[in-house]
């Protein structure tokens, strides 16, 4: 049986480094390449075509639910497990929603992290427990009305999108050439409008509303 082939996306040496050898140490999984920023994986990840991507979220050039989005559009047979530090309900869905079919915190043990590339190549979505309950919670939260989501104007559901692709409002910022000022005047009139008090939550029900 051929090895599942795994390309790893990871800023830290040493993370990516300790992710190489425990892929090449299992009879399973062989590393094909290491990337540590999205700039490299968007070059050497098509080349490659790996059946599994290790995605690391926190990249120092654009993100890591960004560069699985453009990747999956290029290569919709390779399966995507992000790997993070990152446990909060948007980033979760704002990584699924990139395509992404796996979610795996940092802290699992080597096996786990192992297994789960195996899983996610076997058609599985592995993720850590936590996660795993904080998808069955979004579900179980109340649905944004149609007209909450109708209140919002253009501008602020401009702003929505680009919270559920997991951006900092001062990224937000800089990508639509307004002060943080404006961008967090316009988070409150989002949460207004949808009987929210966080990112999170306004991404979930924004993500909730768009599966309907």
């Amino acid at each position: 049986m051929n090895p599942i082939t795994v390309a790893i996306v990871e800023d830290n040496a040493a993370v990516c480094a300790s992710l190489e050898k425990m892929i090449n140490a299992s009879e399973r999984c062989r590393c094909v390449c290491t990337c540590r920023n999205g700039g490299q994986a968007l070059q050497l990840i098509p080349k490659h075509r790996p059946d599994v991507a290790i995605m690391d979220i926190n990249l120092p050039d654009l993100t890591g639910i960004e560069c699985t989005a453009r990747l999956k559009r290029q290569l919709p047979q390779t399966q995507f497990l992000v790997l993070t530090v990152y446990n909060d309900s948007q980033q979760i869905f704002s990584a699924l929603e990139a395509g992404a079919s796996g979610y795996l915190l940092k802290r699992s043990l080597p096996e786990a992290i192992v297994q789960a590339v195996c899983d996610v190549h076997a058609g599985g979505s592995p993720m850590s427990a936590e996660i795993a309950r904080k998808v069955v919670q979004s579900f179980q939260r109340p649905k944004a009305s149609a007209s909450e989501i109708e209140a919002l104007s253009p501008r602020e559901m401009e702003i929505l999108q680009l919270v559920t692709e997991g951006l900092t409002t001062k990224e937000i910022a800089d990508r639509s050439g307004v002060s943080y000022t404006t961008i967090c005047t316009h988070l409150g009139h989002i949460y207004e409008k949808l009987h929210v008090h966080s990112r999170t939550a306004a991404a979930a029900k924004y993500l909730q509303a768009e599966k309907r």
